[in-house]
């Protein structure tokens, strides 16, 4: 499949067929979320990119046009919680444009399609673009009959009984309107009504990410009541089937819609040119952020409607009209403070707290400062000193429902005094070490066992099937033990886990007791609790190697534990080796013979021997392995060796050009006769195999007196032929 970021002009025909399947199954999926489930996962920005894209590569290989193209296709299929409507008139969608140029090309095609000279006059309306619900309102013989959603632009959604709740739209039309008409616009929510609804809904644990998604999820209510107290309004701006002409022109007939009652936007004006048309988008993009509701661009359309006619339609949008969207907006605040939140990997992320702005119809009080490089402007666009601090006035940018991020400040109003930002050293979580391993952006905890951010993670990690497989403790049921708050019932530790069912035997036989007894929950029962506990019991011994990988320390999986498990054998042994490691200054190959020992493990180097080190460095570490090990027991692990092997329990170093095995190989055969095979040479070396080349291991080794023997010469020792 060809990658999205290959230019289209670099796409064999193979690629294109690839990539267009792709973006069909993309698209729809977006399609579907927006519009028929109001739970966008992209921005407005990411889509438009998409479809760009899409309608790049069909321009370029006409041929491919899949029939699930989503320039042939309209919204999405329509809920089957609601009846069905067909539209009479099918509800199609608009064509976007980005830049002025575009705005120009659209304006040339509506000349050459219907070939005008230049210099002939031609009128378009401009109008925001509301970024609401579109709706499709149906009046017999005046009175409204049936409301519908765009669906999938041929059939909608019927939603006739929550419509009827919304005051401003009118149940009835004056004399003068058609016996049928459709009045279609876009069913909104205000800035200031949704704010306030948010702070309602909070209270019961519900809310929306936007206006648009409040207004669409108020409407699609199965009880009428319920949309009725949301607080929804009503933009007429097109129509659909009419049994009689509205008008001569686009403006004329929105005009005519307010006479009759609907609320039309008062920012709808005729432009005469392609800069009049320019001239009202800055001028609507200016007052963005002032305006009452959320848009996201301007429309054009030819404003008469004989034109509109003889111009028509392409699959799924008319020639006579387009959105010229707005970029990703952008604002201005007052950074307030610099809050750290602790994610469940025990990464620390900066996040500022600012001056409440509103940013694309949201109120926008935080921002991501994603890591401590970004705010010191380390590998970012800002100029040198633009760091970001505290009381700095800063310019924020929001594309969709993303969270926004801060692109920048404006130096000349910086508060005098202000100091650069320190960023934490400790977690504020836990209190825990924070560091930043070399070649990484990202500050981690290192107390990942008692670190109440990372708690529900690790405990999950911990009774997984590749570290102490625990049956019976799924998800589900670390979430629920974890969120307990009854002493007898919570788990918060690896340690809680093997003290379950004492304290569920100590509960007292009273009732209020009995309330804590885990067979009287709800989805429990005496005999699966029975299960849970002997599956708990069960695993009160287990191996090293399952016991290290269970700690959950980071870069110390599965092999890692059993390089280690093997090397140390027991628990004691490695725990007393990490406490007394000296990470060398700078990371380098110096450091104590303790740091030698574990760096020196085949497969495990600095990186993974400073995160072992670092972990029981942390006393809050220390303490949680320590009651858990008053619960269970990691057992030695065996070292797989030859009983009769020269070599077996001798740590030995493979160093320069070995000529009749590879490395890999030679480091197989040491450990399958039992021996250790370390990396580097210490005092704890007891055999040092030197081919061609060997360079600084031999010298030390030589240094230290170990013994040294050639390639020949192992053969020899182990009794096995080159």
């Amino acid at each position: 499949m060809a990658k999205a970021e290959t230019p289209v002009e670099m796409l064999t025909q193979e690629d294109a067929a690839s990539e267009l399947a792709r973006l069909a199954e993309e698209i729809a999926g977006h399609d579907r979320r927006y519009h028929g489930e109001d739970a966008p996962t992209v921005s407005d920005a990411e889509y438009d990119a998409l479809k760009l894209r899409n309608a790049q590569i069909e321009a370029r290989f006409p041929e491919l046009i899949r029939e699930d193209s989503p320039s042939r296709r309209v919204g999405s299929a329509p809920s089957t919680a609601f009846a069905q409507v067909q539209h009479s008139v099918p509800m199609l969608s608009l064509d976007n444009v980005f830049s002025d140029e575009d705005v120009s090309d659209f304006v040339t095609s509506v000349r050459r399609f219907l070939s005008l000279a230049p210099d002939a006059g031609l009128v378009f309306t401009a109008e925001p673009k509301i970024d609401g619900l579109s709706m499709s309102l149906r009046y017999e013989r005046r009175k409204l009959v049936t409301a519908a959603t765009r669906g999938d632009g041929t059939t909608g959604e019927n939603v006739t009984a929550n419509i009827r709740t919304i005051g401003e739209i009118p149940q009835q039309l004056p004399p003068d309107a058609p016996d049928i008409v459709e009045v279609r616009g876009e069913v909104y929510m205000r800035r200031d009504d949704f704010l306030d609804l948010q702070k309602r809904m909070a209270e019961s644990g519900q809310t929306f990410a936007n206006p648009r998604n409040s207004a669409a999820g108020s409407l699609r209510q199965k009880n009428p009541e319920v949309t009725k107290s949301r607080p929804l309004k009503f933009f007429a701006y097109a129509w659909g089937e009419a049994s009689e002409p509205l008008g001569s022109t686009q403006y004329d007939v929105v005009q005519r819609f307010r006479d009759w009652g609907f609320p039309v936007n008062d920012r709808m004006v005729r432009c005469a040119s392609l800069e009049e048309m320019l001239a009202q988008y800055r001028a609507i993009e200016a007052d963005r952020a002032e305006l009452p509701y959320d848009i996201d661009g301007v429309v054009y359309k030819v404003d008469s409607l004989a034109l509109q006619e003889r111009l028509g339609f392409r699959s799924r949008s008319p020639r006579w009209a387009t959105a010229h969207k707005f970029p990703a907006e952008k604002a201005t605040t007052v950074l307030t403070a610099i809050d750290i939140q602790v994610g469940r990997t025990g990464a620390l992320t900066p996040v500022a707290r600012l001056e409440p702005v509103t940013v694309g119809g949201v109120v926008v009080v935080n921002a991501t400062l994603h890591n401590e490089d970004y705010i010191k402007g380390i590998g970012t666009t800002r100029p040198e000193g633009h760091d970001i601090r505290v009381g700095d006035t800063v310019i924020i940018q929001r594309a969709g429902d993303v969270i926004p991020q801060i692109l920048d400040i404006l130096p000349e109003k910086r508060p005098a005094g202000s100091m650069p930002y320190v960023f934490p050293t400790e977690c504020p979580a836990c209190g825990s070490h924070a560091v930043r391993e070399e070649g990484e952006a990202v500050r981690r905890c290192t107390g990942g066992l008692i670190c109440p951010a990372q708690a529900v993670e690790r405990v999950r990690h911990f009774v997984s099937r590749n570290a102490f497989d625990i049956e019976g403790l799924g998800e589900k049921q670390i979430e629920f033990f974890f969120n307990n708050d009854k002493p007898a019932l919570r788990i918060s530790t690896p340690a809680d886990i093997f003290t379950l069912r004492r304290r569920q035997d100590e509960l007292p036989a009273t009732l209020e007791g009995s309330l804590e007894k885990l067979e009287k929950i709800e989805g429990f029962g005496a005999v699966s609790v029975k299960k849970l506990f002997d599956a708990i019991d069960a695993r009160r011994e287990v191996s090293l190697s399952r016991f290290l990988f269970a700690l959950g320390i980071r870069h110390i999986g599965e092999t890692n534990a059993k390089r280690l498990a093997r090397h140390f054998h027991s628990f004691d042994t490695l725990r007393k080796a990490a406490e007394a490691a000296n990470i060398p200054e700078g990371k380098g190959d110096s450091g104590n013979a303790e740091w030698q020992e574990i760096v020196g493990v085949n497969g495990i180097g600095g990186i993974v021997a400073e995160a072992l080190v670092d972990f029981f460095a942390e006393q809050h570490n220390r303490e949680a392995v320590d009651a858990l090990l008053k619960e269970v027991t990691p057992t030695d692990e065996e070292a797989i060796a030859a009983v009769s092997s020269p070599v077996a329990g001798k740590t030995v170093v493979f160093t320069g050009s070995l000529e009749k095995m590879s490395r890999d190989e030679a480091k197989a055969m040491a450990e399958r006769l039992g021996a250790k095979v370390a990396g580097s040479v210490s005092k704890k070396t007891d055999l040092v195999v030197a081919g061609p080349g060997a360079g600084s291991k031999l010298k030390q080794a030589t240094e230290l007196g170990i013994e040294v023997i050639s390639e020949d010469q192992w053969f020899e020792r182990v009794g096995r032929e080159a």
